[in-house]
């Protein structure tokens, strides 16, 4: 979802760059003009490049992570600390936090915008829910039940207001509360229900 607008970023970066290196080169040395287009271009596009290069996925109870760079493993059967991060905005967004006292590594599992979205499939969100079974912590448990609840809810076909994903930004947006937020473990219980 995210890689072709991150290529549109880069490619526009790369176009500002051009034309202000252009205007430079009118009034100063090319080498003054090639720097400033660079200096322009390069961060913005070259980190938005990156960006497309993210890869998660889940090897049995072993989720992984890459950005090209480096490489992340988190083992969700040992996760210590597990939270549903909500961010609600003109597009809110939906993630799971997970961390085995090693590394801790955000999933995306939902975007919406108004009137839709797009969510994590469901292969992914099984396979996600049965890590999240492995371990032995509760709140673990309680994530893999909102997770169930979710693909109960896409089985049937229900609405967007009556998937708990969805939900999870209603209540956000309802209460009022900052931008970004944590679920508390009352709220991720009220979503599995």
């Amino acid at each position: 979802m995210i890689a072709p607008r991150m290529r549109r970023v880069a490619l526009v970066a790369i176009l500002i760059g051009v034309v202000v290196g252009g205007a430079v080169a009118a009034f100063a040395s090319a080498p003054v003009a090639l720097a400033v287009g660079l200096v322009i271009a390069l961060p913005t596009s070259v980190s938005a490049l990156l960006a497309t290069r993210r890869r998660i996925w889940l090897d049995g109870t072993v989720l992984h992570a890459s950005n090209g760079v480096r490489h992340r493993r988190v083992h969700v059967a040992r996760v210590v600390s597990v939270e549903f991060v909500v961010r609600s905005a003109r597009v809110s967004q939906v993630a799971i936090r997970m961390g085995d006292g090693r590394a801790t590594q955000t999933v995306p599992l939902a975007l919406y915008a108004a009137g839709g979205g797009r969510e994590l499939d469901v292969l992914g969100l099984r396979k996600l829910a049965d890590a999240l079974s492995a371990s032995d912590l509760v709140p673990a448990a309680a994530a893999a039940s909102v997770l169930i609840e979710q693909l109960r809810a896409e089985a049937r076909g229900a609405a967007l207001e009556e998937r708990p994903l969805y939900r999870a930004v209603a209540l956000i947006r309802d209460a009022g509360r900052t931008p970004q937020t944590t679920l508390t473990d009352q709220e991720v219980a009220s979503l599995a229900d």
